[in-house]
């Protein structure tokens, strides 16, 4: 399936500020990584709050998705409404010498373009550059988005730059840089990075990236 006609597509064009955490969210954790929450916890959790889209980014894992799609076949087949999973991961790599996250949205699972990074740590040596991250990630039919760009040691607008250059598809424009209780984009900073990421043309997500026990929260 060409990227371009990837189904996500869709549903990232509607992400505002408002999307997450009540709509839509494309970053969020379990135990399978450095979460709080059993993956079966964490989607019913989801369901409760009436999710319409997510996906869980585990760092390096997607072992939390197969139980989640299990319990939500089970509603499913209850006749009970259910969000949307999508399949996730968080992965380590090289920007421009810059430590970054990059997070695979809506990928094949098991492909095996996605197994090095898909291990429960990092890769070490050519497979850490970004350009490889990106380039796995699209062999396997997913999405790469450039995790909270106003979190690493080089400016945001430098990072989308370089991530946009190598072939990224979108950036996480919707993020608590604040952690606060209860999960609210940050002003200014989240406007300047989904203005840059629109101006060149590239998708923006949003994301709790929770790691404890309330997913409208980080």
């Amino acid at each position: 399936m060409p990227l371009a006609d990837h189904p996500l597509r869709a549903v990232l064009d509607q992400v505002g500020p408002d999307s997450c955490p009540g709509q839509l969210n494309f970053h969020c954790h379990t135990v399978c990584s450095d979460g709080s929450l059993e993956p079966e916890a964490l989607i019913e959790q989801a369901t409760r709050l009436g999710l319409q889209h997510l996906a869980v980014t585990d760092h390096h894992s997607s072992r939390a998705h197969p139980p989640m799609q299990t319990w939500l076949q089970q509603r499913r087949d209850a006749g009970e409404p259910v969000p949307t999973l999508w399949s996730g991961m968080e992965i380590s790599c090289l920007l421009r010498g810059c430590l970054v996250h990059v997070l695979a949205l809506g990928f094949e699972l098991d492909h095996p373009s996605l197994q090095p990074y898909n291990r429960g740590d990092a890769v070490v040596g050519e497979p850490l550059r970004a350009e490889a991250v990106v380039k796995a990630i699209h062999a396997a039919g997913g999405l790469a988005v450039l995790a909270h760009p106003a979190r690493y040691r080089l400016g945001h607008a430098e990072l989308i730059d370089a991530a946009a250059s190598i072939g990224i598809d979108g950036g996480e424009a919707w993020y608590d840089y604040d952690m606060q209780p209860s999960w609210q984009p940050s002003p200014f900073v989240c406007e300047a990075i989904d203005r840059q990421l629109s101006n060149l043309g590239l998708l923006r997500t949003c994301g709790t990236d929770s790691h404890g026990i309330d997913l409208s929260g980080r």
